[in-house]
């Protein structure tokens, strides 16, 4: 296994969807290239993001397939792995890796609300399994269970594993992960509620794994780049501090509403949300247009924005 180490701004793409529902990969080539365009460095496919759990599995495989042929050597693809168990996990992962994908993304199987010993095991078996370059993503709200640093730093020594993002408050796991010098490239959530991202880049993070990227790709690569002097602290400050607006609106519904109505309503290629979850409408969209408004992000990439009185209606 061979990976330059991942550093910048490591975007969760949301899944496009055609209007019957398919998966559109017109608008996956689309959004990849306009990611490429702005600045992200690497991309993650079928993250919480994109719908994953909506998924079936046969789309996911054939969004392996088609999406891998779509990558370049500046902008690596990730897939979002995680089976309901270990095996089907493992099973995922070599599938991933058979069909050209340059690494997954793991997220503790859901609903079972394992301890942190055997979700420790579940990520050393896994890495056992491939030789395919694999992330770890500690999100206990999306699936319960919660890692702690020492679990973490052991899983790291695995050389399998070369990116961890953080999706906890605690900036001390920040810390003690970084301090530790795994090797791997440590990202945070980009929730402005989780207060992470300041800290971790501050403390020589690697980047961010995140979702407002979606919308703002230029911005979060800045506010994503590693800190080597202080041209990059004070980009950091200006463009995290002008971009605030945005991140609390893309994390003021649950994980894609926010983006993927708002994308739709600025003319990217994003078709619907999956039932049971339905698109925001009226003012709740409207406000998200306001902010693109204000912060010109229209004018920079070329949205196609419609009236507000159309959308609020």
């Amino acid at each position: 296994m061979s990976m330059k180490k991942l550093t910048g701004s490591f975007v969760a793409l949301i899944t496009p969807f055609n209007k019957d529902g398919s998966v559109d990969y017109a608008a996956f080539r689309t959004l990849l290239k306009f990611h490429q365009d702005n600045g992200t460095s690497a991309i993650l496919i079928m993250g919480s993001t994109g719908e994953s759990s909506m998924l079936s599995q046969d789309e996911k495989k054939q969004i392996i397939v088609e999406c891998a042929k779509m990558k370049t050597p500046e902008m690596p693809i990730f897939f979002g792995c995680t089976g309901n168990n270990t095996d089907t996990t493992i099973a995922n992962v070599r599938f991933a890796k058979d069909n050209g994908a340059d690494g997954a993304i793991l997220a503790a199987p859901a609903y079972i609300c394992a301890p942190e010993a055997d979700i420790e095991g579940y990520f050393l078996d896994v890495a056992d399994a491939t030789d395919l370059p694999l992330g770890i993503y500690n999100n206990p709200p999306r699936v319960k269970s919660d890692l702690h640093w020492d679990n973490l730093i052991r899983i790291f020594k695995h050389p399998n594993y070369v990116v961890h993002k953080e999706s906890t408050a605690r900036v001390g796991q920040v810390a003690q992960v970084l301090a530790a010098d795994c090797g791997v490239s440590v990202m945070c959530c980009d929730s402005p509620n989780l207060g992470l991202v300041v800290p971790t880049m501050s403390l020589g993070g690697h980047g961010t794994a995140n979702m407002t990227g979606n919308l703002a790709p230029a911005e979060m690569a800045t506010i994503s780049t590693p800190w080597t002097s202080y041209k990059e602290a004070e980009g950091f400050k200006n463009a995290y501090l002008g971009l605030l607006p945005l991140l609390h609106y893309t994390y003021s519904a649950v994980n894609p509403v926010a983006v993927k109505s708002l994308m739709k309503a600025i003319g990217m290629p994003a078709g619907d949300l999956r039932k049971p979850l339905t698109m925001l409408e009226g003012e709740a969209l409207a406000k998200g247009i306001r902010i693109i408004q204000e912060l010109e992000l229209d004018k920079k990439y070329g949205y196609k924005i419609k009236s507000l009185s159309a959308v609020a209606a």
